[in-house]
C-alpha cells in the first residue's frame, strides 16, 4: 500500500480484555484508526455505525463466535476483509475460514509488524474494490444521467452557477416552477462534484404521509412500530458520502422539520426506535416550487432551517421566460419517446408550441409531445395532435398575472378584449376538474401542473369542492 493512502479503518473483535487494548493501542501507534468489541454481536453493531476496512476476529468468542461473526458480515453489502485470529490454529478451521470469505489467518502468538503489513493489504484489497464499484456505478451514472437541454441565457446562467457550486459542499436550494427541471439541476451539482462516486438519492416530501416520512427519511429499528419486523435504513444513511435530494422541501412537516435541522447540524441522527446514533456525511440539495419569504413568514417553515439548505440558491426560469428553449427541447424530447423515428413538427405545430404560455413547463411540453407522437400519422405531427388550449391560446391555462397598482390583473391589456387572466386560469382549471369528475390527480395531469400546485390554485380560486 502507498504511503499516502489514508489510515485503515479497523473493528478488532477479542474477547480476551488485555489482548484487546494491546491491539488497538499497537495498531493505533502503526497509524490506524481502530475501534473494538468484546464479542460478534457487538462488533455487527459497531459495523452498523462506521464504514470499516478490515475486520480481526478472534474465533472463540462468548455470544456470537468469529465463524458465526465471518459468515454474518458477508451477508452485508460491501463487507470489509475479515482476518481470522486464533490461538487454537488447525487446517480444518483455516480451510473453513477461507471459504467462507476470510482474506488471511493468523496463528497467536503474532508478531505486530506481520499483522500492520496483513492489515495494510487487506485494506488496500477492499479499497480497490469500492473504487471499482464506484467507478462502475459512475460511467453507469453517467451514462443514464439525462441531458440538460438549452440555448437561453437564463438556463446558461443556471448551469454556471452549477459549475461554480457543484465542486464544493455548500447545501444548495433550487427554486422555481412546477415541471422546470430542479431534480436534473440537482443531479448536475451532484455528478460535478467530489461526491460523484456516492449515491444520489432524492426524496418527494410531499409524496408520503406525515407518519411514514420520518421512517423514510431516517428508517427505523425492528419494533420500532407495529410491522416493523427487522431494521430499515432510511434514505438520510443511504445517501451517506453522496448527496440527498429533498424536493418539495417546505411540505416538511413542523416537527420533522426540527429533526432535519439537528441532523444537518450535528451530521448524525436516530432511526425510529433507536437509542444509538448513527454518524453520516450527507450533502442537501433542496427544492421548492413555493415563495421562500412567504412559507417562512407565516410560520410553516422554520427560517433557521431555510438558512441552513440556504447557503446557494439557484432559481430555474419557467419555460414561458426562454422560449428559445422550446425548439431545442422538442426535438431532445421526441428522440427520448420515439427514438431515430421520431415524427416531425410541421411549422404550424412548432409556432403553436413557441407561442404558448406553458405553465406547467417542460414537464407539460413532454406530456403534449408524448400524446402527440401517440396519434401521429405519416410520421408528421400536425396542430390536430396538440390538445386545443395549444392550438388556441385565447384559452389557454397560464400562471394569473399579479395586479397593477390599480388593481387590475393582465396590466396594459384592455379590458374590454379578453377578460383578466385569473378569470382564464379559473376558467380553465374548472373545465378540466369537469372533463375528470373532479379527480384531482388526472386534472393535474391534463394541465400539465403537480397535484401540489393544483391544490393551491384550488384554494386560491375556492374551487375546493365541486360547484
Amino acid at each position: 500500500m502507498s504511503e499516502n493512502r489514508q489510515p485503515a479503518r479497523i473493528l478488532v473483535a477479542e474477547d480476551e480484555s488485555n489482548l484487546r487494548l494491546v491491539l488497538q493501542k499497537e495498531l493505533q501507534r502503526m497509524g490506524h484508526d481502530v475501534r473494538v468489541a468484546a464479542d460478534g454481536e457487538a462488533a455487527l453493531k459497531l459495523l452498523e455505525e462506521y464504514n470499516v476496512d478490515v475486520l480481526l476476529s478472534d474465533i472463540s468468542m462468548p455470544n456470537m463466535d468469529g465463524m458465526e461473526l465471518l459468515r454474518r458480515v458477508h451477508q452485508r453489502p460491501n463487507p470489509p476483509e475479515v482476518i481470522m485470529l486464533t490461538g487454537h490454529a488447525t487446517v480444518e478451521s483455516a480451510i473453513e475460514a477461507m471459504k467462507l470469505g476470510a482474506y488471511d489467518y493468523l496463528s497467536k502468538p503474532y508478531r505486530i509488524a506481520e499483522l500492520d503489513a496483513l492489515v495494510k493489504q487487506a485494506a488496500e484489497k477492499r479499497r480497490l474494490r469500492v473504487d471499482n464499484a464506484r467507478l462502475r456505478t459512475l460511467v453507469e451514472r453517467q451514462t443514464a444521467a439525462p441531458e440538460i437541454v438549452f440555448v437561453s441565457d437564463g438556463m446558461r446562467e443556471v448551469m454556471r452557477l452549477v459549475d461554480r457550486v457543484a465542486p464544493s459542499d455548500a447545501s444548495v436550494l433550487i427554486t422555481g416552477e412546477s415541471g422546470t427541471g430542479k431534480e436534473l439541476v440537482a443531479n448536475a451539482i451532484h455528478r460535478l462534484s467530489l461526491r460523484a462516486e456516492g449515491s444520489f438519492i432524492d426524496l418527494n416530501c410531499a409524496a408520503f404521509q406525515e407518519s411514514l416520512l420520518e421512517s423514510e427519511l431516517f428508517g427505523y429499528e425492528a419494533g420500532a412500530f407495529s410491522g416493523a419486523k427487522g431494521r430499515k435504513l432510511g434514505l438520510w444513511e443511504l445517501a451517506d458520502n453522496g448527496t440527498i435530494f429533498l424536493d418539495e422541501i417546505t411540505e416538511l412537516p413542523p416537527q420533522l422539520q426540527s429533526k432535519l435541522l439537528r441532523a444537518i447540524e450535528t451530521n448524525s441522527f436516530y432511526r425510529v426506535g433507536a437509542v444509538r446514533k448513527v454518524q453520516v456525511d450527507v450533502r442537501v440539495v433542496a427544492a421548492t416550487n413555493r415563495d421562500i419569504a412567504e412559507v417562512t413568514a407565516d410560520g410553516r417553515f422554520r427560517a433557521d432551517l431555510l438558512y441552513r439548505i440556504n447557503s446557494f440558491q439557484i432559481h430555474l426560469p419557467p419555460l414561458r421566460e426562454r422560449p428559445e428553449d422550446i425548439e431545442p427541447l422538442t426535438a431532445h424530447l421526441l428522440k427520448q419517446l420515439a427514438g431515430p423515428t421520431a415524427p416531425e413538427l410541421t411549422p404550424e405545430t412548432l409556432a403553436a408550441l413557441k407561442s404558448y404560455s406553458w405553465p406547467g413547463n417542460v414537464r407539460q411540453l413532454r406530456n403534449t409531445l408524448e400524446r402527440a407522437v401517440l396519434l401521429a400519422n405519416d410520421g408528421r405531427i400536425t396542430t390536430a395532435e396538440l390538445p386545443p388550449e395549444i392550438v388556441s391560446p385565447a384559452v389557454a391555462f397560464r400562471p394569473a398575472a399579479a395586479p397593477d397598482a390599480s388593481g387590475a390583473a393582465g396590466a396594459g391589456q384592455p379590458a374590454s378584449t379578453q377578460p383578466p387572466l385569473r378569470e382564464v386560469e379559473r376558467q380553465q382549471i374548472l373545465a378540466a376538474l369537469e372533463q375528470t369528475g373532479w379527480h384531482r390527480g388526472k386534472t393535474a395531469e391534463i394541465l400539465g401542473i403537480s397535484p401540489s400546485t393544483l391544490y393551491r390554485r384550488l384554494r386560491d380560486y375556492n374551487l375546493t369542492k365541486r360547484q
